[in-house]
């Protein structure tokens, strides 16, 4: 039994230690996804070795680094509890009416297409978006364009397709593909009834895993080329999208600074969205990210659709004149802005066969 935990014990250190080393390698960042499960673990490791084991050199070198770790990702996390903030705010007069937003990984392979449409009838978003939407589920979601007058359809056999669906007005849509042809995100400025105008991106960048994509070059290039594009946009702004990273990553912080913009799950909750099938193996890939003048009503995560992953809704109004956030929004030094130009221009050379090999299969 000593044994076991010994070995539990070094594995859960060393997960935690390579989550440190700023190697885009997906050795080095897939750990950074298990960072709720790895403090998970420890707790009852940290307790339970200091009851049955002898106490010597090695016993306290062990318990000391996993106790350190422990503080250092319940910290981390606890950003990410309703005890971080629960500042109420106030809508002025002049703010919005509310705006409802639906994002989902419909997962390519999932044929229940009408768990999902059944759902965007029940919660009526004004928008949604889906990712890994092919040619099948563009024609099973025919039935909802009646409702969803404009569409953005970027419809791909390689788990990267994309259909953008509004009953807003839109005043401007367009596809980007940053860092390759392959992988795109969909840009749209919006405006609602009430005339109230703001900036939509949706994402999904590759992720690094033993699986797809070797390392985040993409990925990160991708959402830092995002974040560039609205950094100084007069708009208000909102990203939502699968991220493939969590929130509490150094490329997410990243994208955070260069975008000037706040994490909405900041005192909300962790809000895991994959994955829909394993019940401890739940991490928040799917994210939502605004300006300061964009307030959230709601941020939760909906029943699942027979994909991987499960879907999410953010409800919003933008306020102009409340100021409330500002203190939340942080800003890049000098050689973060050079290493942001790198990590895109790494991301734009960087170059995958995964994806013609999904097409292809």
């Amino acid at each position: 039994m000593i044994t076991t935990l010994l070995t539990l014990s070094i594995l859960l250190i060393l997960l935690s230690s390579l989550s440190f080393i700023q190697h885009q390698h997906w050795v080095f960042r897939v750990p950074e996804f298990l960072k709720l499960q790895i403090l998970v673990l420890q707790v009852p490791t940290v307790i339970i070795l200091f009851i049955v084991m002898e106490k010597g050199t090695l016993f306290w070198l062990l318990q000391s680094v996993q106790t350190i770790l422990i503080a250092y990702h319940a910290y981390i996390l606890s950003r990410y509890t309703k005890f971080w903030r629960t500042q109420k705010i106030k809508k002025s007069p002049t703010a919005s009416e509310k705006i409802k937003i639906i994002s989902c990984n419909v997962y390519q392979f999932n044929r229940e297409f009408n768990r999902f449409i059944e759902l965007i009838r029940i919660e009526k978003p004004d928008i949604f978006i889906t990712m890994e939407s092919n040619s099948e589920w563009e024609m099973a979601m025919k039935e909802l364009e009646e409702d969803y007058p404009i569409q953005q359809k970027v419809t791909l056999e390689n788990t990267y397709g994309m259909h953008f669906y509004t009953k807003l007005k839109v005043n401007h849509i367009e596809t980007h593909y940053f860092v390759a042809d392959d992988v795109p995100s969909i840009e749209a400025k919006l405006e609602t009834k009430d005339g109230h105008r703001f900036l939509f991106f949706g994402v999904h960048p590759p992720p690094p895993s033993p699986t797809e994509e070797e390392t985040s070059k993409e990925r990160d290039g991708d959402l830092l080329s995002v974040a560039k594009k609205v950094r100084n946009s007069a708009l208000p702004v909102v990203v939502i999208g699968d991220f493939n990273n969590v929130a509490w990553a150094k490329s997410s912080i990243l994208f955070s600074k260069t975008s000037k913009l706040i994490d909405g799950r900041i005192g909300r909750g962790i809000l895991a969205t994959f994955h829909a099938k394993y019940w401890f193996f739940k991490i928040p890939l799917d994210l939502f990210f605004h300006s300061p003048d964009v307030y959230i009503d709601s941020l939760k995560i909906l029943p699942p659709v027979g994909s991987d992953h499960f879907p999410v809704s953010c409800t919003f109004h933008i306020d102009y004149q409340s100021n409330h956030q500002e203190e939340f929004v942080e800003d890049l030094d000098e050689e973060q802005k050079k290493e942001v130009d790198e990590l895109i221009e790494e991301g734009k050379e960087e170059e995958s066969d995964n994806r013609e090999q999904v097409a292809s299969e």
